[in-house]
């Protein structure tokens, strides 16, 4: 059976309803996810569905349900590539799972602002909120705010706030510092990330916590601000220390920049120096050498975040695990130091 409407006109539900052979309160209940639908009837509604191209009324659909299927995220405009595949993987994870989301960008993150953030999406009748937050400053202001609707957090301290989610920071930075001792290295120096971010607090904690457990003094640990530009100057002054073997960066922009400077001042990579990045960006893969560095799962990131977000929403409890397991990949920036070399391969 084929049932065409003719012309320009937008399908109804009532096509729906004929193309598949039921009634339009089936339809409702399908379109809706409401319970007591046969499998059989509900497979040939979403065919028909599909067929027509038809888009549910959601003003229609909130009234049934009381519930908008609108959920809002708030972010940073950082530009950095963590913060954005994050951002992009909640955006993919929650169409998915059948909401719309609405996203309020602010360039930094006051009381003020976040409030107003805030109350812009409930303006939306959203039904819950995913903060995307790595900065102490961040997560204090949430906590001191009354969203009145579920909120979960994405990235920073994980313990201070109810619904958080994120990659195991200081996991992936312990077996990138496990990597290079295991390869012989044994002055390992950190470019860490600015401070009051706690990804990069957590990563030097890893660095430095992987470190005491093999009974070795850290090596020089410089700060950056995340970018190239910073890690190729700080690159440039642990070129000038030939005791250090290993240098493990924060995030791969800022590897970048140590990778040229290490290269201008002479020193090969990874024959004098082996170095890791973290974050497995595009193109991590395609520098001179390509980078080892530590990968974050963002898609999963996203998913567990909606899924928590879907369990608060609806007064279900969402046995999951708030952190996401990293993964180091091993690519040609890291080798084994020389046996009988001196660091930095001046022996």
């Amino acid at each position: 059976m084929t049932l065409k409407h003719e012309g320009p006109r937008t399908p109804v539900m009532a096509d729906v309803a004929a193309l598949a052979g039921v009634s339009h309160q089936t339809v409702s209940r399908v379109v809706n996810g409401l319970p007591h639908v046969g499998e059989a009837t509900r497979d040939r509604v979403l065919a028909a569905i599909k067929e027509l191209d038809y888009r549910p009324n959601t003003a229609a659909r909130t009234l049934v349900t009381r519930r908008s299927s609108i959920i809002g995220i708030i972010s940073t405009e950082t530009g950095l590539y963590g913060p954005n595949s994050i951002h992009r993987t909640v955006e993919e994870a929650a169409r998915e799972a059948g909401y719309f989301a609405g996203s309020v960008g602010l360039k930094t993150i006051t009381a003020d602002g976040l409030q107003d953030a805030i109350e812009h999406l409930r303006r939306q009748s959203v039904e819950g909120i995913v903060m995307i937050a790595a900065q102490h400053e961040a997560l204090d202001l949430i906590r001191r705010q009354d969203p009145g609707v579920p909120l979960v957090v994405v990235e920073g301290d994980l313990t201070r706030a109810k619904f958080a989610v994120g990659v195991d920071q200081h996991l992936g930075a312990s077996e990138a510092t496990r990597h290079l001792l295991e390869l012989g290295h044994t002055r390992i120096a950190h470019v860490s990330g600015p401070r009051g971010w706690t990804e990069a607090e957590a990563r030097a904690q890893g660095w430095l916590d992987a470190l005491a457990a093999a009974g070795l003094e850290p090596g020089p640990c410089l700060e950056g601000d995340w970018t190239a530009e910073c890690g190729y100057a700080l690159g440039l002054e642990l070129a000038t220390q030939h005791d250090v073997d290993a240098i493990f960066v924060a995030n791969d922009q800022m590897a970048i920049g140590v990778l040229r400077a290490l290269h201008e001042s002479g020193r090969s990579v990874p024959a004098d120096v082996s170095v890791v990045g973290f974050d497995d960006s595009p193109e991590a893969g395609y520098l001179i050498p390509p980078l080892t560095t530590v990968r974050q799962d963002f898609p999963a990131v996203g998913r567990r975040a909606i899924a928590v977000l879907h369990a608060a929403i609806v007064g279900e409890d969402e046995d999951l695990d708030r952190l996401v397991a990293p993964h180091l990949v091993v690519r040609s920036s890291t080798a084994p130091r020389p046996t009988g070399a001196t660091a930095g391969g001046q022996g």
